[in-house]
């Protein structure tokens, strides 16, 4: 079987075009009737869904997984433990799934690289829902110790009062860009001449 485009996209780091290409090369694949259960990258499919944020995909993927392959690729689980934790909304669950197994080399760059994304939406989060939070709830959001999260939020420029362990959050002012699309500023300008002819 030729898992090259997955490859490469695992060597360029192109992970959120992972769970596609798995999803594609299954398609290909059962469509030609060539078994591929005993050698599919399962825990690499379900990981590339994972770092989409598409659980309902990786879900129905778990399902599909035959259970003898369950059984007897433990990767295959732990990565679905992962999927669990984001469905259960167990946040500090989905970094102890992440430290919680000993990653093959293929999969730990892929599991680093959901992990730095995971601490940023987590961030992001707690930027838009808390005004103060207590450094041991942060700690536990972000999965990491509360002298590292509160080294993480002082870097994003939030403020702590040693006193009541309460870190105030600073919102970001949110910059948006506005994407011109050439056929809409065409369609505009002719609604414009029509108007004033």
């Amino acid at each position: 079987m030729d898992f090259s485009v997955l490859n490469e996209a695992l060597a360029s780091k192109s992970f959120n075009k992972i769970a596609d290409i798995c999803d594609n090369l299954m398609l290909q694949v059962a469509a030609e009737g060539v078994p591929f259960r005993d050698e599919w990258p399962f825990a690499i499919h379900l990981l590339g869904h994972v770092y989409i944020d598409d659980i309902n995909s990786a879900r129905f993927l778990w399902k599909s997984i035959p259970p003898a392959i369950k059984e007897s690729q433990p990767e295959v689980v732990a990565a679905w433990k992962i999927g669990q934790k984001l469905w259960q909304r167990d946040y500090a669950g989905v970094y102890e799934a992440i430290r919680g197994f000993d990653w093959t080399q293929q999969t730990q760059v892929l599991v680093a690289a959901f992990s730095e994304l995971y601490t940023k939406r987590m961030f992001e989060l707690l930027q838009s829902a808390y005004s103060t939070i207590s450094i041991q709830d942060a700690a536990q959001f972000l999965g990491m110790s509360e002298e590292d999260a509160l080294n993480y939020v002082l870097g994003q420029g939030w403020t702590v009062d040693p006193t009541s362990r309460m870190i105030t959050v600073t919102k970001q002012a949110i910059v948006k860009e506005q994407k011109l699309d050439p056929g809409k500023l065409q369609r505009l300008t002719e609604y414009v001449f029509h108007l004033e002819h």
